[in-house]
């Protein structure tokens, strides 16, 4: 059973339950780290998350995670907040986070360079605009974007 096969199945499980209880869901990894198998859910919600809401959805993919059992390796499930500098995946985060600093790694170089830092600007559903340090705007199409966080 591949990592990603695990992933997509827990990400599809997480969405359809997460709304309900007002959270949505930022990222699913699943990876070996140096004490075994994690699989760590990273969740967020209008007002942020709680240690509350942390526990409630851990107890519900408990659940889903036995019945299923289509694991094969012993894991640990967390669940937490992506943190302050959580990433941007979607044009509804970039509408979300509008106004707030962004740090964007693009796939491939623009005037040599692929890194860039600055205020995320209007968006849609093709890309948003990025207001850099001096002022100036450039504009990213999501398939543009290798990663992209929030940054302090």
């Amino acid at each position: 059973m591949s990592d990603e096969y695990i992933i997509e199945k827990v990400q599809e499980f997480a969405e359809g339950f997460l709304p309900s209880m007002g959270l949505e869901l930022v990222e699913v990894q699943f990876r070996q780290e140096g004490h075994g198998w994690v699989l760590r859910l990273f969740i967020d919600g209008p007002d942020g998350i709680g240690v509350d809401q942390c526990a409630s959805v851990s107890r519900e993919m408990n659940v889903f995670l036995d019945v299923e059992d289509f694991i094969p390796d012993a894991f640990h499930l967390e669940v937490s907040s992506p943190g302050l500098e959580r990433p941007l995946r979607t044009i509804d985060d970039y509408k979300r986070f509008a106004g707030k600093k962004a740090r964007v790694k693009l796939r491939h170089p623009i005037d040599g360079q692929k890194m860039f830092v600055g205020l995320v600007g209007e968006s849609d559903e093709h890309g948003f605009e990025l207001i850099l340090e001096d002022d100036s705007t450039m504009r990213i199409h999501l398939d543009q974007i290798r990663k992209a966080r929030l940054t302090l």
